[in-house]
């Protein structure tokens, strides 16, 4: 079979080329010579776009199955597999990006015999460790039903309730302890950042953005495979996005009243531009999309409102991570190219086995999806019919 050349396959071997060569020179040169991280600034690219943006762009694994297995949505079932695939390989890929970060990578298992209960690193380490278990076993019926392994496979559906519950649990549990990691820098977290209330904080963002990555994922997946669009699941997706960005919003502007530290947002600085720029990207402008009908019932303007919610909370990531560091450690960090090459390769990864995957496993059962739209659409669409009168009893009455 000849493969033909395209501009994107041409692009996607550029940037595993770049990434592999920044590989060899993270393994062979070290973290001095691949990066531009030093003593006074230990995380960077690595840590704040691969771990903590990539852990959250996988919410959308525990939100959609919660609600579809615990919460009995049926009607959102044919997005379920889809968004398992790509939880289930966000996490794959920050344990990937996690071994370019450690010191000594070939270490990551200690985690695993050498408890320390009183540290945040180690509780993320386990949940991290043992949700991507989870997700293997919540992916593992499409891999069954692919060689038909009907056995395996109603062992695991019978497991399948449980798996959603503990998932659920680990996943509250590292989304927000992701958060709770800078906790214990007050002095060196700028106080547009730094506050009691970052666990509360990254755990709605991950919601919001789990539920923002489904309609990217879906509306992707439509355009580029020729799937049905499921345009009555994401408006619904879209209206309880409006209600996680409203909470999300009262609670970060009240938690800025309440510190005192709402007036540095109107203080002109480096860090407040991209406050705002953060701010506008994930609430405002989304916000003010989602809330006109037009907009909100439409595939584009879903399409367009979650991007800018990746977007936004994706800077509110970096702010964390980075730019409300910089002041405290007396820089400015860039990247270096290299470490741009490594992310732009594990991302690029992640869209190619997206593809495979959707190529040769039953990702995307048509039949099911065809049926499940058609229910949902015709609830939304079809008007309540009054109820038939009963039929008389006896005609001369």
């Amino acid at each position: 079979m000849k493969i033909r050349p395209t501009f994107w396959k041409l692009v996607f071997l550029f940037i595993m080329a770049a990434g592999f060569y920044g590989t060899v020179l993270r393994f062979t040169q070290g973290l001095g010579r691949s990066t531009n991280l030093n003593d006074q600034f230990p995380w960077g690219l690595w840590i704040g776009f691969d771990v903590l943006c990539g852990v959250m762009l996988a919410a959308g694994g525990f939100t959609l199955t919660a609600a579809v297995h615990i919460l009995n949505i049926k009607r959102l079932q044919a997005i379920v597999r889809p968004t398992i695939l790509t939880a289930f390989l966000g996490y794959l890929l920050v344990c990937v990006a996690l071994m370019f970060d450690l010191g000594r990578p070939y270490r990551i298992w200690h985690p695993l015999v050498m408890r320390n209960p009183h540290s945040v690193m180690f509780e993320v380490a386990y949940c991290v460790m043992l949700y991507t278990a989870v997700l293997s076993l919540e992916f593992s019926p499409i891999v069954l039903e692919r060689f038909g392994l009907h056995k395996p496979l109603k062992i695991i559906r019978g497991l399948l309730v449980p798996l959603v519950i503990m998932g659920v649990i680990l996943s509250t549990l590292h989304q927000s302890s992701l958060g709770t990691l800078y906790l214990i820098m007050p002095e060196k977290l700028h106080p547009l950042w730094y506050s009691p209330l970052l666990p509360v904080f990254f755990f709605i963002s991950a919601i919001a953005v789990g539920l923002a990555m489904t309609i990217f994922e879906s509306s992707m997946s439509a355009k580029h495979f020729g799937r049905q669009l499921e345009l009555p699941i994401l408006q619904e997706l879209g209206r309880v996005m409006v209600v996680v960005l409203s909470v999300y919003a009262v609670l970060r502007f009240e938690d800025l009243l309440h510190r005192g530290a709402l007036g540095l947002a109107l203080k002109p600085s480096y860090e407040m531009y991209f406050f705002w720029l953060e701010i506008a990207l994930a609430i405002l402008v989304p916000l003010l999309l989602l809330s006109q009908r037009k907009i909100r019932n439409t595939a584009g303007g879903l399409y367009i409102a979650s991007v800018l919610v990746l977007l936004g909370f994706i800077t509110n990531r970096l702010n964390v991570s980075i730019t409300g560091l910089e002041s405290a450690a007396g820089m400015h960090y860039v990247p270096r190219w290299t470490e741009v090459a490594v992310t732009g390769a594990i991302i690029a990864a992640g869209f190619a086995l997206f593809g495979l995957a959707t190529k040769y496993l039953p990702i995307f059962p048509a039949e099911t999806a065809a049926e499940t739209a058609t229910q949902v659409a015709n609830e939304v669409e079809a008007p309540s019919l009054p109820a038939e009168e009963p039929a008389l009893s006896h005609a001369g009455d």
